[in-house]
C-alpha cells in the first residue's frame, strides 16, 4: 500500500537522473613541470632546457622508476611561464605508464616552437601549477610541482604566499635553479629557491651550474620525483649571516624600473 501511494504523489513529479561520476585514475603521482621561459635565460640555456626534459622522458631510468612505482604509472603535465602563464605551452594531463606513452610526450615538447616573454613571475606558475590538480582525473599519492627557473620572482604576489599555500593543499614543491650564468644581484639562487620556493614533505632544490649538467640534472630530478626517494639537497649548504630576502626580485625590478625607488622605499 505504502509503494502505491509514493507511485500516487510522484505522478507529475520532474525525475532527474544523476550524472553518474567516473573514478579517479590511480597513480603513484601527480607531477606538475613548470619551466621558466622568460628572458633571462639566453637561447643556449632555453634549448638545453628544452632538451633536458625531452631527454630525460625517454631515457630508459625513467621509464623504469616510473614502472617501478605500486600502481606502475604516473600522471603529467607541463606548461612554461615568465611574468604570467603561457597556457598556450600547456601540456595537458597523460598518463606515463610505458616507454611508448613517454615517448609521445616528449615529442610534444619536442615540437613546440622556443619563444621568450618579459618578467619571472614563481608566484603565478606555482598558483597556476597548484590548480591543475583540481578534477584532473588522477588521484596521486603525491602531488608535486617541479618548478625550473634562473632568476627570483620579481612580478605578481610574493613567492612565499603562492608556496605555502601550495603546500597547505598538500603539494611537494622542488626547485631546478639554474646558476650557468647567475645574475650579478643574485648569485646565491639556490639558496633563494630553498628558502623561498620550495617546500612540502620530501621537497629538494637540485642547482645546474654547467650546462653539461643539464640533462642528467633534469632526469635525476623526474626520477627522484616519481621515486619519492629522500635527496640530500633539501636545504642547500650555504654560509649565511641573516635570512634570505624573499622580496629580493621584487625590490630590485622596482629599483631598475624606477629611479626614485630608493628614496620612496626609506
Amino acid at each position: 500500500m505504502m509503494a502505491l501511494l509514493g507511485v500516487f504523489l510522484c505522478l507529475g513529479c520532474e525525475l532527474t537522473a544523476k550524472p553518474a561520476l567516473v573514478a579517479a585514475e590511480p597513480v603513484d603521482v601527480e607531477l606538475v613541470l613548470a619551466v621558466d621561459i622568460s628572458r633571462s635565460m639566453d637561447s643556449e640555456e632555453f634549448a638545453l632546457q628544452r632538451a633536458g626534459y625531452v631527454a630525460a622522458l625517454r631515457h630508459p631510468d625513467f621509464v623504469k622508476a616510473v614502472r617501478s612505482g605500486s600502481h606502475g604509472r604516473i600522471a603529467l603535465t607541463y606548461f612554461e611561464w615568465a611574468g604570467t602563464v603561457r597556457a598556450e605551452t600547456e601540456v595537458r594531463w597523460q598518463a606515463i605508464d610505458s616507454a611508448e606513452t613517454a615517448d609521445a610526450f616528449a615529442a610534444l615538447l619536442e615540437s613546440r616552437p622556443v619563444r621568450s616573454f618579459r618578467g619571472t613571475s614563481i608566484s603565478g606558475a606555482l598558483t597556476y601549477g597548484a590548480g591543475l590538480f583540481d578534477d584532473n582525473a588522477f588521484d596521486g599519492y603525491r602531488k608535486v610541482i617541479d618548478i625550473s627557473g634562473d632568476g627570483p620572482n620579481n612580478t605578481g604576489p610574493p613567492v612565499v604566499f603562492a608556496r605555502d599555500a601550495a603546500v597547505m593543499d598538500g603539494i611537494t614543491v622542488n626547485g631546478l635553479p639554474i646558476l650557468i650564468r647567475p645574475s650579478s644581484t643574485m648569485r646565491d639562487l639556490d639558496r633563494y629557491y630553498a628558502e623561498c620556493v620550495v617546500g612540502g614533505p620530501g621537497s629538494f632544490v637540485l642547482p645546474i651550474r654547467q650546462a653539461s649538467e643539464f640533462a642528467a640534472a633534469i632526469r635525476r630530478k623526474l626520477i627522484l620525483e616519481v621515486s619519492g626517494a629522500p635527496i640530500a639537497e633539501r636545504a642547500v649548504p650555504v654560509e649565511a649571516t641573516e635570512p634570505m630576502d624573499c622580496e629580493r626580485g621584487e625590490r630590485e625590478r622596482r629599483l631598475f624600473s624606477d629611479p626614485y625607488y630608493p628614496q620612496l622605499d626609506k
